[in-house]
């Protein structure tokens, strides 16, 4: 309660501060996971001004909005998140700024509710990992593109050509994926990571996904979920495990000495992006570079 007071008070303190449009003439747009602020970027370019709230390697499920982030949020024309819950703890910033007539955008929202994957354990009733199928994340383009360009009609145009060399992009990086993946026989396709962020990866690409944690990094593991999983690993003679870069080494590493208590043995297969790009200014930093890495790594590790 004490944090919200200090928000809501933030933000009644910006309320004589000029938006940034004002000085730049630029849209000032504020996104929160990586990967929509890398999708935004490559639709806005550089005829808007982008603020990401969340860096590399951030869990958006456990992130929580700082005085800075309230000052953000309240100056910009538009503001991008995934939804479904995600963003659980900004959920109620966004909910206290419904009055400041500030153009929040839900990305998930566009999607069809009948093929999302759905949770008894998650507070939307759906599995938010949505930009694993790539196919969505299309979606989040043209949406992205289409508030855009409703909200700055002079830059439209521009807004619409890097949507579709975006989307060519995205094209072959799909293309890519299921090259490579075929390379690794279907029975091999068993995809073990810290929590529960790649089912629509799963889906889309034929892998049987098991995480340790849930679809939530709230929700720790205990020892009878490590256990039950090292049962599993053994059973189906899966070589390598993975960790993610947001979420706790540890977890994945009590995993293994449980394989190997057993008189079993799996790898660690290496380091996941799940709900968090990799450092600005490398591959890993991009979405299409993520996806890539991720693919990559899982195939390499599991022939």
């Amino acid at each position: 309660m004490k944090r919200i007071i200090i928000l809501l008070f933030v933000i009644a303190t910006v309320t004589g501060c000029k938006n940034s449009t004002e000085k730049s003439g630029k849209l000032n747009v504020v996104t929160t996971t990586t990967m929509i602020t890398d999708l935004v970027k490559n639709i806005g370019g550089d005829h808007i001004d982008v603020n990401g709230l969340m860096g590399a390697g951030v869990d958006p499920h456990l992130y929580k909005a700082s005085e800075g982030d309230v000052s953000k949020l309240y100056n910009a024309d538009v503001i991008f998140y995934n939804g479904l819950h995600l963003e659980g703890k900004l959920v109620e910033v966004f909910e206290k700024m419904e009055n400041q007539d500030k153009m929040q955008v839900a990305l998930a929202e566009v999607l069809d509710k009948n093929g999302l994957i759905g949770s008894e354990y998650f507070a939307s009733n759906y599995d938010p990992h949505v930009w694993f199928n790539i196919q969505y994340f299309k979606q989040f383009a043209e949406k992205v593109t289409q508030v855009l360009a409703e909200a700055d009609a002079e830059n439209a145009e521009f807004f619409q050509k890097n949507k579709q060399t975006y989307l060519m992009k995205l094209d072959a990086l799909e293309t890519e994926n299921k090259a490579t993946i075929e390379t690794l026989p279907k029975e091999k396709r068993i995809l073990v990571t810290a929590h529960d962020a790649f089912n629509y990866f799963g889906e889309a690409y034929d892998f049987e996904v098991v995480g340790l944690q849930g679809l939530s990094t709230v929700t720790e593991a205990g020892v009878q979920d490590v256990q039950r999983l090292s049962d599993f690993i053994i059973e189906k003679q899966v070589k390598a495990i993975f960790v993610e870069s947001s979420v706790p080494r540890r977890t994945i590493e009590a995993l293994q000495a449980s394989v190997v208590s057993k008189g079993a043995n799996v790898t660690i297969g290496g380091s996941l992006f799940s709900d968090a790009l990799g450092n600005p200014g490398t591959d890993e930093g991009t979405y299409i570079g993520m996806f890539r890495y991720n693919v990559n790594t899982i195939v390499n590790s599991l022939k």
